[in-house]
């Protein structure tokens, strides 16, 4: 949880204007395809990339969570997200800026941050600092996204020979199980550390299924950038890490009766929507184990989704341990950002529910906007820009799906 945030939740009883950036109520839609709802998707995403931006006393540029006031931080993940939907809405300058500072903070054992703030404070826990014993365990793995991301479109492969080193430690300080690999969070404190930081009020012990995930996509990055700079040694290394934890995934994490993997081994031992959606998106997940995932989120479709926006857990279901109420934020809200996850692992059982989803997912948001998340006709920050970006990915992966 950010305390940080000013908490901006409201009863949708009247009708978003356009002066706002979104349509009146009830006004007809500006595309007429999936492909053309995806185009209009981002250009939107494009316009809150650049309407979030902040200028710090140094004239660098910085890219909080939203538009207007609320996180009033750099997150890492958030920015992240943003250059996965729509790393063209950044200038080669302020790409750049962004890396150094998330390279800068970084701790001298590796350790990476949850956000930086605006006067360049690095902070590791999420709530600024308050909230579990350690570093969050997803640090890490952000840091390579944003690197690779970056990378990938300034193509400066001095850059990628210079912070390689920065990248190579960060991810020899993520918490692991020495048998498994698996990404690990103490069972026996209390709250050691916070999970993936879109569940960072839910209170995870065990090996946790979405960061091992994002470790997983650290080092198929990895080896991407160390083949590019080549040290193919270093990138092959990488690959078999990668595939020695996608088996450990496939094995430890997955529950056959309900046909989706766990969130964790010990607390929090749930069905994991999102991360059972991102398993299925990166590949991770066998063709078995797909199958069964999109032929759950087509069997319970009308519990787990609303409006195009996902729950974390399975419809009626609530975290063994949160800090937030049921039927909110983080335990019972209806998310956008893994919808494009879930649109991937979906088509391959419906095709045609997913593609609803995703123009269900695009007028909402032509009508109430980017929400943070949403649950019924409550919605938080209208203008949360991962929402927009974090999508986009897997509705581009869905088009190519359909052709």
């Amino acid at each position: 949880m950010r305390t940080t945030v000013l908490v901006l939740t409201i009863a949708v009883s009247a009708t978003w204007r356009a002066s706002g950036g979104f349509a009146e109520q009830g006004a007809q839609v500006p595309w007429r395809s999936a492909s053309e709802a995806v185009t209009w998707l981002e250009s939107q995403a494009r316009n809150l990339v650049r309407e979030c931006r902040r200028a710090l006393p140094d004239g660098r540029a910085v890219f909080p969570p939203q538009v207007g006031i609320g996180y009033e931080a750099f997150w890492l993940r958030d920015y992240a997200y943003m250059l996965e939907g729509a790393a063209d809405a950044f200038t080669e300058e302020e790409l750049r800026h962004c890396l150094a500072i998330f390279l800068n903070a970084q701790a001298t054992d590796g350790t990476c941050v949850d956000c930086v703030t605006f006067d360049g404070k690095p902070i590791f826990k999420p709530g600024m600092g308050t909230m579990g014993e350690n570093p969050v365990a997803d640090g890490s793995q952000f840091l390579v996204d944003v690197a690779y991301h970056t990378w990938k479109r300034v193509n400066d492969r001095e850059l990628l020979r210079k912070i390689l080193p920065r990248l190579e430690k960060a991810l020899t300080v993520v918490p692991r199980n020495a048998t498994s690999g698996l990404v690990w969070i103490d069972p026996e404190k209390e709250w050691d550390r916070c999970p993936y930081g879109f569940t960072d009020t839910v209170v995870k012990k065990g090996a946790v299924l979405f960061c091992s995930l994002l470790l997983y996509q650290s080092y198929q990055q990895m080896a991407e950038m160390e083949s590019a700079c080549g040290y193919s040694e270093r990138a092959i290394g990488y690959l078999e890490e990668a595939n020695r934890l996608a088996g450990a995934i496939r094995t430890i994490l997955w529950d056959d009766n309900t046909g989706l993997f766990l969130a964790a081994t010990h607390q929090c031992r749930q069905p994991d929507i999102w991360g059972s959606a991102f398993a299925v998106y990166l590949g991770v997940a066998s063709s078995d184990q797909s199958k069964k995932i999109g032929s759950y989120f087509r069997d319970h479709y009308a519990e787990i989704v609303q409006k195009g926006k996902i729950r974390h857990l399975p419809g009626g279901a609530y975290w063994e341990v949160c800090k937030a109420s049921p039927e909110t934020y983080q335990n019972g809200g209806y998310w956008p950002v893994p919808t494009g996850w879930f649109v991937v692992a979906l088509a391959q059982i419906d095709p045609v529910l997913a593609e609803k989803t995703l123009l269900d997912f695009a007028e909402d948001c032509h009508q109430r906007g980017f929400v943070e998340w949403a649950n019924g006709d409550v919605v938080r920050l209208p203008k949360y820009v991962a929402s927009a970006t974090a999508p986009l990915p897997g509705f581009r992966q869905l088009l190519k799906m359909r052709r």
